[in-house]
């Protein structure tokens, strides 16, 4: 990694947990990595036995080495060109460009985030790896709610799904912490999130990065993640500087 460039906070958790929400109002720049979702009609998807459709919560289902260079490219660059996918039709509709704008941090939040974190350590561009934990129950009633009013999927596909995905959470929690991930709370992860972007926001920067205040994000008056309780498999620090540190997209 060239001297200069940006570094990866990954951020995975189950859907409808809020971790968009809280990622975006940290002031530092989200790249989705659920935008590189195969197409519906790509033959590689794998299908749920149980629903008898294709599978979007199997990392098969998505295109990881595509994600992986236009991360690399962002933060090298400081932009990348990426596919803009809309969940209800199933497929990507067109291409937008994201942008670093200066920023040293950024956090690359989807389902699959835990899935790429030694690819990114390889690459020098792992800072952070974070699963964000929240009562089952809860993301159920914010995921269906949400779902619904986009329409992403029939109300009985997403009903049957939901249920799965509740079920199925705190094994995808346990899982992505095995593979290196720290777990917060929705309180951890915006302090996390608003201490890195006051950490490391560059004066040059000026108004096209603005860091959010700490008043800004819910919960961020808990005390600091402790320091001695991160995974030693994610990378160093990030927070070595000085300064002041969309929508849900998930099928």
């Amino acid at each position: 990694m060239d001297e200069g460039s940006a570094r990866v906070v990954l951020l995975c958790g189950p859907s409808g947990s809020g971790k968009t929400r809280i990622a975006t109002r940290s002031g530092l720049p989200v790249f989705r990595l659920d935008d590189f979702y195969k197409d519906l009609d790509d033959l590689s998807l794998p299908l749920s036995a149980e629903l008898g459709i294709p599978d979007w919560d199997d990392v098969r289902a998505w295109h990881f080495d595509r994600a992986v260079d236009a991360l690399e490219t962002a933060c090298g660059e400081g932009r990348v060109v990426v596919p803009t996918y809309d969940i209800g039709l199933s497929r990507a509709t067109g291409t937008t460009v994201f942008e670093t704008h200066g920023a040293p941090v950024v956090v690359a939040e989807g389902v699959f985030a835990a899935d790429v974190i030694g690819a990114l350590r390889d690459r020098g561009l792992l800072a952070d790896a974070v699963v964000l934990t929240r009562a089952p129950w809860k993301n159920f009633v914010r995921r269906f709610a949400r779902d619904l009013a986009e329409r992403r999927k029939p109300p009985r596909t997403l009903w049957q799904r939901g249920r799965l995905l509740m079920a199925a959470e705190r094994a995808m929690v346990a899982t992505a912490a095995r593979k290196g991930c720290r777990c917060l709370d929705a309180h951890g992860l915006a302090t996390l999130l608003t201490d890195l972007a006051g950490a490391q926001i560059a004066p040059e920067v000026g108004p096209r990065w603005r860091a959010a205040p700490v008043g800004e994000i819910k919960g961020t008056s808990v005390p600091r993640p402790d320091p001695d309780s991160r995974s030693s498999s994610v990378g160093p620090s990030v927070t070595d500087g000085r300064g002041e540190a969309g929508r849900q997209h998930e099928h």
